[in-house]
């Protein structure tokens, strides 16, 4: 079967839902929320990006041309904040992980292993809806290990012993070999087992609310860069998964019910060049003074003894005329951008220092602080400003008006959304409902 009929097929057996809907009540809704990591905005500006599914999911939903996410702009921060509607002030995630400060050196350690209920700082939609009566399901959602509000999960780190992972095994889903060694398996055939996770608990149990996190596209982005062939062939890949997904909803008799939001969690920008602001520091005499953290678009310094007279001086000193250096952030600077006060967050760092485009920041052992890079790659970690950086979001289904462009939100306006479809509240939020969007 071509791809051309396959998508014909499911949108020929999927009643879309009318304009004028009957009210369904939230315990018998089932909200998605995927999430297809590293998709730019800029993306589907291009007309030639073979992704029908997202496109009629526009045409017949509401969409923002443009999404702002928030500092950092790292997987596990916005993730976060999609489902919190706050910044990483109030959430506390700054990596793809925990930041676990430690007496050695270096001075601190990236931890992705905490439980949610200590890593995550704020309520989130699924914490809300769970205590609402609903059910919750996750698929390779981030900051979630162990959160006792879901219902369902489906971990990244999917093993045969897992709950879920035996319930799939037992209905001749997947097999054991499947999740065996999962980490280990190549990305594509991870994002095809979480795309079988996803359509068997919309077929089998019907949560109310489903947050599915696919990551194919991010890897091909770090690998080969944005606006490359292989980044459209990923792009056109998760597009079937989406497909695949709107099939279950219709042969689960949920189409009247169901509300699909597909999002992203932050763009992506070519770089030739890598900067190891540890070569620079360590030719400053610095090595065992200065930590560099480099997340890509960005760097996190951090130093051994904060109050040492001149230290910050030296550093800036040392930084002043790096090739490819966009901006410093210091202290005071950082809750303009969203970022935890370091007088109450000790995993804050010293200075945050930005890239400029075609610059990333990388590790090194030797050698000058600037290099080119073996190959062009993608890299984000860059200023939530930077219009690269902006992600996707799209609304269709149930609940939601046709039609609707809006030209630029927020991701810390997809929580309130959320909540908003599921009858519920999400308090203190830095975010708001898209209102406009809704029914």
């Amino acid at each position: 079967m071509t791809w051309k009929i396959f998508v014909r097929l499911i949108f020929a057996c999927t009643v879309l839902p009318s304009p004028a809907q009957t009210r369904v009540p939230a315990n018998q809704r089932t909200l998605i929320v995927i999430s297809l990591d590293g998709f730019p905005a800029y993306a589907l500006e291009d007309p030639q990006l073979p992704v029908p599914i997202l496109r009629r999911l526009m045409r017949e939903g509401s969409s923002s041309r443009r999404m702002t996410p928030i500092n950092p702009t790292v997987t596990w921060p916005n993730h976060t904040a999609m489902v919190t509607g706050v910044h990483a002030a109030t959430h506390g995630l700054l990596v793809n992980g925990s930041l676990v400060p430690s007496e050695t050196w270096p001075p601190v350690k990236i931890d992705a292993s905490i439980n949610k209920t200590a890593m995550v700082r704020a309520p989130t939609v699924y914490d809300l809806a769970q205590r609402a009566g609903l059910t919750t399901a996750e698929i390779d959602w981030v900051a979630i290990n162990r959160a006792p509000t879901i219902t369902w999960h489906f971990p990244e780190l999917a093993s045969p012993e897992g709950t879920l992972e035996r319930e799939m095994i037992e209905h001749g889903v997947i097999s054991r070999e499947d999740v065996d060694q999962f980490s280990k398996t190549n990305i594509l055939m991870r994002d095809e087992i979480w795309a079988k996770a996803a359509v068997y608990l919309i077929r089998q149990h019907k949560p109310n609310l489903l947050l599915l996190h696919f990551l194919t596209l991010d890897s091909i982005h770090h690998r080969y860069g944005p606006k490359s062939l292989a980044g459209q062939a990923a792009m056109a890949f998760l597009d079937r998964c989406v497909a695949e997904l709107l099939e279950a909803v219709n042969s689960a008799g949920l189409t009247d019910r169901a509300t699909v939001v597909v999002v992203s969690d932050h763009g992506f920008k070519a770089f030739d060049k890598q900067i190891r602001l540890s070569l620079a520091f360590a030719a400053a005499g610095l090595a065992d003074t200065a930590y560099v953290l480099p997340e890509g678009g960005s760097a996190m310094v951090y130093v051994k003894k904060p109050a040492e007279p001149g230290l910050l001086a030296k550093l800036l000193r040392t930084l002043d005329g790096v090739e490819g250096i966009e901006r410093i952030a210091s202290r005071e600077d950082f809750p303009a951008l969203g970022l935890p006060d370091p007088g109450k967050d000790r995993q804050m760092p010293e200075l945050i220092v930005y890239a400029k485009t075609g610059f990333a920041f990388a590790n090194g052992k030797d050698g000058p602080t600037v290099i080119a890079a073996p190959q062009t790659g993608g890299a984000h970690g860059y200023l939530a400003s930077d219009p690269d950086m902006d992600a996707i979001f799209v609304a269709w289904g149930y609940g939601i008006r046709r039609g609707i462009v809006l030209d630029r939100i927020r991701n810390v306006d997809v929580a309130p959304t959320l909540a908003s479809l599921l009858g519920i509240t999400l308090p203190k939020a830095d975010g708001k409902s898209l209102q406009k969007i809704l029914q």
